[in-house]
């Protein structure tokens, strides 16, 4: 196995890099690509569905990204301690009927030594938008990196 840098303990800075690595890579809506983020045996729950490990984890974004279409992701980091992260985020979606949405979520992460994610815990609230509410548009622009959204 090789290491995720970076690995835990996390600083501000390393915290950082962790919550814009997920963000870029949760962007490319490519499943397989997003797993290899966790180990082999990572737990989730996803709003009201839990998952072990990464072949489940796989299945789950496929689905996810086939309902939700045109996603694009913002995460930023909420706090930090030793080997966990919390997350607050944004994304954007629409579904087969042509409805925009914006979810809100929290995330909690924990990772292990090697810089995996062993468990993510996520709470995932979704308001129905116009096209033209939307503010999210795709992966973000460097110039945007570091930049909170706002909350409405």
């Amino acid at each position: 196995m090789t290491d995720r840098p970076p690995l835990p303990p996390f600083t501000r800075e390393t915290a950082a890099q962790k919550v814009q690595a997920a963000e870029d890579a949760w962007n490319t809506r490519d499943p397989h690509r997003v797993a290899l983020a966790y180990s082999e045996d990572s737990v989730w729950r996803n709003r009201d569905t839990f998952l072990t490990g990464r072949a489940e984890i796989v299945a789950f974004l496929t689905g996810k990204w086939a309902r939700e279409r045109e996603y694009a992701l913002r995460k930023d980091l909420w706090a930090f301690e030793g080997n966990r992260i919390a997350v607050r985020f944004q994304y954007e979606s629409r579904d087969a009927g042509g409805q925009w949405w914006r979810s809100y979520g929290n995330e909690l992460w924990e990772f292990d030594e090697l810089g995996l994610m062993t468990r993510r815990e996520a709470s995932i609230d979704d308001v129905p938008i116009e096209e033209a509410d939307r503010r999210i548009h795709g992966p973000r622009p460097d110039a945007e990196r570091g930049r909170t959204l706002p909350l409405r």
